[in-house]
């Protein structure tokens, strides 16, 4: 795993160098074989990637670029697959903590501004995992002419035939039988 700066997890990168330098500098690093929780859903393959941090006058901006594999089930025939997902984000980070003092700096201009951690650091495990979760599609198909189950027998309709005898119809229902709605 070389995406590691020297913090905690896997997506976290020490920055307190880079602060020092002046606004324009950057540093580019590799994202590989990351996995990370992501709640509901299951990672068919590891995060790869690469994330750019970026000075700025204010702190640090973050572009990364992403891309994983989630396992998922087809929505109409309910076959395991696995969906590619490819998301870029862009955040900035502004100091929590003054680099020369060591003192904490007010946030009350903007309390919902990403913030670097105590220790100077970039974590963006939560804003990953949240660009992946919402990559995640509504009604995931394993081929788009994907035609779902038998509503009779609920196998998938295309794994043999499904010609099932229209015989076995509820008594209460087969006065609808002789029922024909008009063609005019």
């Amino acid at each position: 795993m070389t995406s590691r700066g020297s913090g905690d997890g896997p997506l976290t990168w020490n920055v307190a160098g880079l602060l020092a330098d002046p606004p324009g500098s950057e540093r580019v690093y590799p994202i590989e074989g990351i996995r990370i929780d992501l709640d509901d859903l299951a990672l068919a393959s590891p995060i790869e990637g690469r994330v750019r941090l970026q000075r700025t006058n204010r702190g640090i901006l973050a572009t990364a670029d992403v891309r994983t594999t989630l396992a998922l089930e087809c929505s109409r025939c309910l076959r395991e697959i696995e969906y590619p997902v490819e998301v870029e984000l862009v955040e900035e980070f502004l100091p929590s903590v003054d680099l020369t003092t060591g003192q904490p700096v007010a946030d009350a201009e903007e309390p919902e501004a990403l913030r670097l951690t105590d220790h100077h650091e970039v974590e963006l495990e939560t804003p990953v995992r949240e660009a992946i979760q919402l990559a995640e599609p509504i009604a995931p198909l394993c081929r788009p002419d994907c035609p779902g189950l038998c509503i009779v027998c609920g196998g998938r309709l295309d794994e043999g035939t499904h010609d099932h005898p229209d015989d076995d119809v509820d008594p209460r229902l087969e006065a609808l039988r002789a029922f024909r709605a008009d063609d005019g």
